[in-house]
């Protein structure tokens, strides 16, 4: 883990919401005008309110780990952004770490303009139990189908084979109705949210001090040290 944590010492560029990409529309109260964030370093929103914490988890919502974990570690993603792809590793660390006391439940941003069409590919291979393998693989392949010099997002069709997903099935999957209103509930969350960056992480509930794998590992290592004090 130490040598995992050394390579994620150094600062990152999140990913922000594209120019393309304007903030959707919400139902939620507007969100107070806040100060701007530093893109190399960005620091994350402030306590949430009880409005906020409802939002965090949907029904519909990927979750890796064990369902029933007293710690819960809300990443919101883009598939197409560098920044996520780069702290995977460090996501996959925190599970191995904690395998009884972490889940991760993942929230989706489509931040860059291929990212909607991988965002349906990922929720038709949820429907097949697959959403971890194919993200996994949207990952590892990034340059594949979301280079910024040369976009190709239907490749992502190709990487969703490979990793195993009936695509006939996901092509149809992607298309329905259910699929428009969880990228409709994801838009209006992040709204609510105020997230304009990923990777952004919630641990239980709390937003991290400030943007970075180290206190990321921390906040979820006080989480878990919270919860067995109790037991």
């Amino acid at each position: 883990m130490r040598i995992l944590i050394c390579i994620f010492a150094v600062a990152l560029m999140a990913c922000s919401r594209s120019p393309e990409t304007p903030a959707p529309a919400t139902t939620a109260p507007p969100a107070a005008a806040g100060a701007e964030v530093a893109p190399a370093a960005p620091v994350e929103s402030a306590a949430l309110s009880p409005e906020q914490i409802a939002r965090l988890v949907r029904p519909h919502s990927p979750v890796l780990g064990r369902s029933q974990a007293p710690v819960t570690v809300v990443e919101v993603l883009d598939p197409a952004c560098e920044a996520c792809k780069a702290f995977a590793p460090v996501v996959e660390q925190l599970l191995f770490t904690y395998p009884e006391d972490v889940r991760v439940v993942v929230r989706y941003a489509d931040f860059h303009p291929v990212s909607q069409q991988a965002l349906r590919l990922l929720e038709a291979a949820r429907v097949q139990g697959k959403a971890h393998e194919l993200l996994a693989a949207l990952f590892e392949r990034q340059e594949e189908w979301a280079s910024h010099s040369a976009p190709n997002p239907a490749h992502a069709w190709q990487i969703a084979s490979d990793a195993g997903i009936n695509v006939a099935r996901a092509r149809k999957d992607a298309l329905a109705t259910s699929v428009d209103d969880m990228l409709n509930i994801e838009a209006d969350d992040l709204t609510a949210l105020r997230i304009e960056r990923t990777p952004t992480f919630f641990v239980n509930g709390k937003p991290l001090p400030t943007f970075g794998a180290q206190q990321l590992m921390d906040l979820v290592a006080s989480e878990v040290q919270a919860a067995k004090s109790i037991k």
